[in-house]
C-alpha cells in the first residue's frame, strides 16, 4: 500500500458519549465501593489495610476498564473507501444572483 492509496479512504470515528456511558458508571460504582470498603477498614487497628484495599481494587479494575474502552473505540472507527476526486467544473447557469450585504449609514 503506497501513500497515494490512503487518500482514497476516509477515517470516521462514530464514538459518542452514550457508547461509553455504561463503562463510566461501572467505573464510578467500583471506585465508590472501594472507598466505602476503605472507610470500613479505617476503624481497624491497621489503617494501611484500607489504603491497600483501595489501591488493589483500582489496580485490578483499571486494565479491564481500559480494555473495554479501547475495544469500544476500535469498534467505532470506520474506514470508508471514497471515489478518487475528479476535477470539478462549475455548472453553467449556476451563478448566484445574490449581492453582498452593504452597510447603511
Amino acid at each position: 500500500m503506497n501513500m497515494g492509496d490512503i487518500k482514497n479512504y476516509r477515517f470516521v470515528c462514530t464514538l459518542t458519549f452514550g457508547d461509553i456511558y455504561g463503562q463510566i458508571i461501572v467505573w464510578l460504582i467500583t471506585i465508590t465501593l472501594s472507598l466505602a470498603s476503605a472507610l470500613a477498614l479505617m476503624g481497624a487497628k491497621r489503617p494501611v489495610y484500607a489504603l491497600a484495599t483501595v489501591g488493589l481494587i483500582v489496580l485490578l479494575s483499571l486494565p479491564f476498564l481500559l480494555f473495554a474502552f479501547v475495544t469500544t473505540l476500535l469498534n467505532h472507527i470506520e474506514l470508508i473507501a471514497i471515489e478518487p476526486r475528479t476535477k470539478t467544473e462549475p455548472i453553467p447557469g449556476n451563478v448566484s444572483q445574490q449581492r453582498p450585504v452593504q452597510a447603511t449609514s
